[in-house]
């Protein structure tokens, strides 16, 4: 088998309909296994080394509606949830996610107060969120008003004893679990998920979803990537830029 095969192989696959990932995964496949032919020596050469699969589309980010963000945030789980420590906790990550554009790591990095050690935390006064993304790298971004009220309130409940009877104010973190501890991402997952669910979507919501979705429409709003760009802490305009090709979809569908 030489290159040019391999070369033929991988073009009538393309030509066939199969996923420029799919390829790639194949070709791994065999040049692992010329690799381990040539440790035993039965070749002298791998002819896969410098084939390439071809370049996958990069998959829109998944954004909800204007409608569907605003029918979350403003969803109120009171009448399904017993507890209104629940309700208030998931409401506040709601408005945040969807207000600020935070990723879920910086959401559960927020402190109660800004410190030498906090990762990240609201100056309430100033309404901007200070977070550690990624990359170490810190920003700060605005935090609405619907945002701030939703935060005031949980701030309010947060100090109330848990089930367990620990006090929440013992851990520094901004949003708790029922056992006083800092939230963690998959917990945000499901609670999201699971409100979404509540909330009459008819797409399961992730927390990037919200993160998307803010993107998504600042920049139809505002049409300014540069500071899109700067509020989502990406490092290359080349990432922000996927949100024009959503918004183009979006402009299609409508017309």
């Amino acid at each position: 088998v030489q290159s040019s095969h391999i070369r033929r192989w991988v073009s009538q696959m393309h030509s066939g309909g199969r996923s420029g990932r799919g390829i790639a995964l194949i070709l791994s496949g065999w040049r692992g296994f010329y690799a381990w032919l040539g440790r035993e020596g039965v070749v002298q050469s791998n002819p896969v080394q410098d084939v390439r699969a071809p370049k996958a589309p990069k998959p829109l980010p998944k954004a909800l509606s204007v409608d569907d963000a605003m029918q979350l945030a403003e969803f109120s789980a009171t009448a399904d949830v017993t507890d209104p420590w629940l309700e208030c906790r998931d409401a506040a990550m709601v408005e945040l996610l969807y207000s600020s554009g935070l990723r879920v790591a910086e959401l559960t990095g927020l402190d109660v107060q800004a410190s030498g050690t906090a990762r990240g935390w609201i100056d309430m006064d100033s309404a901007e969120a200070h977070v550690l993304g990624k990359g170490s790298k810190r920003r700060s971004v605005p935090v609405g008003g619907p945002a701030l009220q939703a935060v005031a309130r949980w701030l309010d409940l947060r100090t109330t004893v848990t089930a367990t009877g620990k006090p929440e104010a013992d851990s520094a973190a901004l949003f708790l679990g029922r056992n006083g501890t800092r939230l963690s991402a998959q917990s945000v997952w499901q609670r999201l998920k699971r409100r979404s669910q509540l909330a009459g979507l008819n797409t399961p919501v992730h927390p990037h979803m919200l993160r998307h979705s803010f993107a998504s429409h600042l920049l139809q709003s505002s049409g300014d990537m540069r500071a899109v760009q700067e509020l989502l802490g990406h490092a290359s305009i080349s990432t922000t830029q996927v949100y024009t090709r959503l918004d183009f979809s979006h402009l299609a569908q409508v017309y």
